[in-house]
């Protein structure tokens, strides 16, 4: 729901928390204000035009606080009668917050705070609902990480197994290649003996064969 109002000589469009500066008016900050020359109210499709005011409606705010406007320059001059008059202005302007608007007992504030409510309830319920899902997520992680825990350790186990049996079956391999290496040192030292026995001296009384000559 919108309105426009008229102060000062000028008319404004406001709705419920609008700030607007309009003419000092004869209030201190703080105070509410009522503005009665209300020329339209707006409320969705429906709209009320004021001949020359809207009748059972009305627009009420409270001052903020007292300002003053961008300075302004009046310059005059009449030419050729060396006439030149030069002066600043700066307009008292009151800050002005519009906290309700009201046609035919309707309130816009309070239709602005049950759609406030209702935003603050949904938006609870989504963040409960993020928070659950969050919680969810964090317990499928950790029992995630648990059981990758648990595999890793089990395979661990069965390479560490493996491992155990090749080295005891590797440690008898080693003493009979051992004993090999030592039963073939032994032979050949053995062949190495044979070979190096004179050979027997013939007996004495015996006649050496006698030999053949060739013609």
């Amino acid at each position: 729901m919108y309105a426009v109002i008229e102060t000062g000589g000028k008319q404004y469009r406001v709705e419920v928390g609008t700030e607007l500066e309009i003419e000092l008016l004869k209030a201190a900050p703080g105070d509410a204000v009522a503005f009665d020359r209300v020329l339209l109210v707006a409320d969705g499709d429906a709209a009320s035009i004021g001949r020359p005011v809207v009748a059972n409606a009305s627009v009420s705010g409270e001052i903020l606080r007292r300002d003053r406007g961008e300075k302004l320059i009046s310059f005059k001059y009449r030419p050729k009668a060396r006439r030149r008059v030069k002066k600043g202005h700066r307009q008292e302007l009151s800050v002005v917050r519009i906290s309700d608007i009201v046609l035919d007992g309707k309130s816009a504030a309070a239709a602005v705070a049950k759609a406030e409510e209702a935003r603050k309830t949904e938006r609870q319920r989504l963040e409960e609902a993020a928070r659950k899902q969050a919680e969810q997520d964090a317990a499928l992680a950790a029992k995630l990480a648990a059981d990758k825990a648990k595999s890793d350790k089990s395979s661990a186990k069965a390479a560490d197994k493996p491992a155990k049996g090749k080295a005891e079956t590797a440690k008898p391999a080693a003493k009979s290649s051992g004993r090999s290496a030592k039963a073939d040192t032994t032979g050949t030292a053995d062949n190495a003996k044979a070979k190096a026995k004179p050979a027997p001296r013939a007996k004495a009384g015996t006649k050496a064969a006698p030999k053949k000559t060739q013609k």
